[in-house]
């Protein structure tokens, strides 16, 4: 999924950036997750940050009881959402605006043409959506005692790596299973993506084992910064994320986290770091396309 060509021109980088992730509680109130939202990124915005950035299924709990409830239509690049029908995207589009920053939109459940999805849209300092992006890779496994979920009960998987440009270089994003394939983020990678965004609910039973080694597996592969951004707990929900939304830099280092309740975390990224490291240990330039190749759909 590409910006529209208009976007295209604004491709000054400035290196270094604010940002920061909300981790925030969705509960079974829509209109109040958007509201108290809208407040979190305010407060992001007064304090600095330039790129704000949402978790998975911020406008609604997460699980597939409730997808459909709270499903709205997404606007496409350079489209507007209409605020009736799509209350989550507008506010957004509005905050971005107002505040004069970027918004990776996380995910809500989005309906479209009878089918839901799994999706976000990024949005640029002027309320200009310059991407929208759907989850890859569903969400579908069974670990006996443990969790069993499957979200292609009720979900369609999307079918592009989506990067979008930004005042501090190409940005990549996909949703929280997409993590679990390199891949995907390969892809973003080659497309010119100095750092991937993972707006992502884990859960309580894989979150302590693999969602910071998985952050940092990517930040490492792609010699790029990852943001993990996680929903934080919300007490009695029948799904509970893990939360611990995290920052890693290109050396896989975590540079900020935090635990599971509702936060904001910031990080001050310098891009510059990026290519010093991607020039240092150069991989891209040394990999054996004689022997393997990365499959992409063209």
């Amino acid at each position: 999924m590409s910006e529209p060509a208009a976007k295209k021109a604004k491709t000054e980088e400035a290196p270094k950036l604010k940002i920061a992730l909300l981790q925030l509680e969705a509960g079974e109130d829509k209109a109040a997750n958007i509201a108290s939202t809208k407040k979190k990124i305010e407060e992001a915005a007064s304090a600095g940050a330039k790129l704000i950035c949402l978790p998975e299924c911020w406008n609604s709990p997460y699980g597939t009881g409730f997808f459909a409830k709270y499903a709205e239509p997404l606007p496409a690049p350079g489209g507007a959402p209409d605020e009736k029908d799509s209350p989550s995207t507008a506010m957004l589009v509005q905050m971005a605006k107002e505040h004069k920053v970027y918004i990776c939109g996380g995910s809500i459940p989005e309906k479209l043409d009878g089918k839901l999805y799994n999706a976000g849209v990024a949005i640029d300092d002027e309320g200009a959506i310059l991407a929208k992006y759907r989850k890859v890779h569903l969400f579908d496994i069974d670990i006996p005692g443990k969790i069993t979920f499957k979200e292609s009960d009720v979900l369609t998987a999307g079918d592009n790596a989506t990067v979008f440009n930004s005042p501090w270089g190409k940005i990549g994003v996909a949703i929280c299973y997409d993590m679990r394939f390199p891949e995907l983020a390969m892809i973003m990678r080659d497309q010119g993506a100095k750092m991937i965004i993972y707006p992502g609910a884990f859960n309580t039973t894989t979150g302590p084992k693999n969602y910071e080694l998985l952050a940092r597996g990517r930040a490492v592969d792609n010699q790029c910064f990852v943001i993990a951004v996680s929903p934080s707990r919300v007490p009695g929900a029948a799904y509970q994320a893990w939360g611990h939304s995290t920052v890693v830099d290109p050396w896989g280092q975590v540079m900020q986290t935090c635990e599971h309740e509702p936060c904001i975390v910031y990080a001050d990224l310098d891009f510059d770091v990026v290519e010093t490291f991607r020039a240092n240990v150069p991989i891209s330039k040394q990999k054996r396309a004689d022997i393997y190749t990365l499959g992409q759909r063209s």
